[in-house]
């Protein structure tokens, strides 16, 4: 099977809209028909993405620059972590704090031009794919790539579980590595397939991913560093926290003087409307019995004009009479 080819699809069909994607992909492998049975098949099963790891997406096809950013922070605040640097750790985890709060919203505004309405709940999923790139390496492959499926979690001590999370592995740099390419990919399979030979077990075919995984890493900090380097995390974290809830009492105190100024407003207007409103009725009543008044005098007037003319007609007769 041609993985290129596969991999081009992929990022294609996972940088679409969400609800386009099923038909773009049942459209890709009817295209990819003529080229064999394996890559149709490998398109049909590509997974629909979680709504969090779609937005996840967006923001690695639009905003690549932003997760580039918030990689080398996760670089720089790894560095810290290997070397105990307590002060530069709170420093970089309220810089990421920051960040990754800019980034969701900027999550959000990608979604939301494509038709997808973010909720909370898949927000906070966003933050914590987006922290768990800072994490690991290997998770800031996978968020950069463009290609999750599923959201991803770091719990700041062991490596982020990638297993399932990326539509197709081979295509994503792991640990540092380059891609796995099928000429690279070819010599581990011919080793691992010449090696069961001559041990007489059946052979196994193993995972471009997990190939690569075969290359030697660093050694890693020590638990005992890990959890001082969490610890040192953690009180950075309370600390930042400690100052939002000052700031928080403070507005929310403002917030309530505004509240108390406002009843106080409310109620005085309710007072003067009241009146006006008592005023109106009064106005209204007097204005009906002025019209009912209005129009008697109408009638009476009209009345004593007729009676008016009538005995001046009297007197012409009567004059007339007399000549």
């Amino acid at each position: 099977m041609d993985d290129k080819a596969l991999a081009a699809i992929a990022h294609g069909l996972y940088a679409l809209p969400f609800d386009d994607f099923v038909a773009a992909r049942t459209a890709a492998a009817k295209e990819s028909a003529g080229s064999g049975k394996e890559l149709p098949a490998a398109i049909k099963s590509l997974p629909k993405p979680s709504v969090a790891a779609w937005t996840v997406n967006m923001l690695a096809v639009h905003q690549p620059e932003l997760l580039a950013e918030l990689a080398g922070l996760g670089e720089k605040m790894r560095t810290a972590q290997s070397s105990l640097d307590a002060v530069t750790l709170r420093e970089l985890g309220r810089e990421r704090r920051t960040l990754l709060a800019s980034a969701v919203d900027t999550a959000r505004s990608e979604a939301e031009r494509r038709g997808r309405s973010i909720s909370s709940t898949i927000a906070s999923d966003v933050e914590r794919t987006l922290r768990a790139l800072t994490a690991d390496e290997g998770a800031a492959a996978a968020v950069q790539s463009g290609l999750l499926v599923q959201a991803l979690s770091a719990d700041g001590v062991d490596t982020v579980d990638l297993g399932g999370a990326v539509a197709v592995p081979g295509a994503v740099p792991v640990r540092g590595a380059a891609p796995v390419t099928p000429s690279a990919a070819a010599p581990v399979r011919e080793k691992q397939r010449t090696t069961t030979e001559s041990a007489a077990r059946p052979a196994s075919d193993q995972p471009r991913l997990k190939a690569v995984r075969q290359t030697p890493r660093p050694a890693s900090p020590s638990a005992l560093e890990k959890a001082k380097a969490a610890l040192a995390e953690a009180k950075a974290a309370e600390e930042e926290s400690g100052r939002r809830a000052e700031e928080r009492r403070s507005v929310l105190e403002d917030t309530e003087a505004r509240v108390a100024d406002l009843t106080r407003e409310t109620r005085q207007l309710r007072a003067r409307l009241q009146g006006a409103e008592e005023e109106l009725e009064r106005s209204r009543k007097q204005l009906g019995t002025l019209a009912a008044e209005a129009k008697q005098a109408a009638r009476a007037a009209e009345k004593s004009q007729r009676s008016a003319m009538l005995a001046q007609e009297r007197v012409l007769r009567l004059g007339n009479t007399r000549d």
